[in-house]
C-alpha cells in the first residue's frame, strides 16, 4: 500500500464474497456484499475495449439523494476513475462503467462505446454494447477509517445467508404450526354430526 491513495480488496467469508473500497490511509472505506456475478464468457457478451483505456463512470440520480450514497459515489469515483493528466492514461475513452441503484443494491455494468458517425445512422451516433462482467453490490457498512474505525453507516436491510436461512426456517415452522391448527379446526367442523331425534327418547 506504499504511495497508494485508493484500493479494492476482495474478501471471502463463509463462501460469501465481499468487497472493500478503501481510501488510504485515513479513510473512509465501504464494505459491500457481492452477488450475482456473471462473466463475459458465461453470458457470451460481444463487447470489447482497448487495454489501458480510460473508463467513463455513470451514476444514476439516486446517488445524489442520500448522504451515504454520496459517500459511496465519491469512493467509487476515486477508486475506479482515472486521475486527470495521469502519465499512464490513454487520451481516449471507449467504455463506460455504469452504476445503478435499485432494490437496495448497486448494479454494475461495463459497456463498450461504439462510434457510428461514419455510418448512415446519424440520429444515434454512439451505441453501447455490454462487455461484462456484471454483478450487484449490497452496501453493508461505511467506516470512518481505512477498513476500521467508527461506523458511519450500517445498512439495516442487509442479511447474511446464515441469518436469512434462520429466518426462513423460523417462518416455515410458524407456517407449519398455523397450517396444523387450521387443519385441526377444519377436521373438527367436518366431524360435527347432526342431532338424532331418537336420542331424546330415553332421557326421561
Amino acid at each position: 500500500m506504499n504511495s497508494c491513495n485508493n484500493g479494492m480488496y476482495f474478501q471471502v467469508r463463509r463462501k460469501e464474497l465481499y468487497l472493500w473500497v478503501i481510501r488510504t490511509p485515513s479513510g473512509p472505506s465501504a464494505l459491500f456484499h457481492i452477488q450475482n456475478v456473471h462473466t463475459k464468457d458465461e453470458l457470451k457478451l460481444t463487447g470489447n475495449c482497448l487495454k489501458g483505456s480510460r473508463p467513463m463512470l455513470s451514476f444514476d440520480a439516486s446517488f445524489d439523494e442520500d448522504p451515504h450514497m454520496q459517500v459511496v459515489k465519491e469512493l467509487l469515483t476515486q477508486v475506479m476513475g482515472t486521475p486527470q493528466n495521469h502519465p499512464k492514461s490513454k487520451p481516449f475513452v471507449d467504455h463506460v462503467f455504469s452504476f445503478n441503484s435499485f432494490d437496495g443494491r448497486i448494479w454494475f455494468r461495463n459497456y463498450q462505446v461504439i462510434d457510428k458517425t461514419d455510418q448512415e445512422d446519424k440520429e444515434n451516433p454512439l451505441n453501447l454494447v455490454e462487455i461484462g462482467p456484471r454483478f450487484c453490490m449490497q452496501l453493508v457498512k461505511i467506516f470512518e477509517g481505512s477498513m476500521s474505525g467508527r461506523t458511519l453507516y450500517k445498512n439495516p436491510g442487509f442479511l447474511t445467508k446464515s441469518k436469512a436461512r434462520k429466518m426462513n426456517a423460523e417462518k416455515s415452522k410458524y407456517a407449519e404450526r398455523t397450517s396444523k391448527k387450521r387443519s385441526r379446526k377444519e377436521y373438527e367442523k367436518q366431524a360435527e354430526y347432526e342431532e338424532d331425534e331418537l336420542n331424546e327418547i330415553f332421557q326421561e
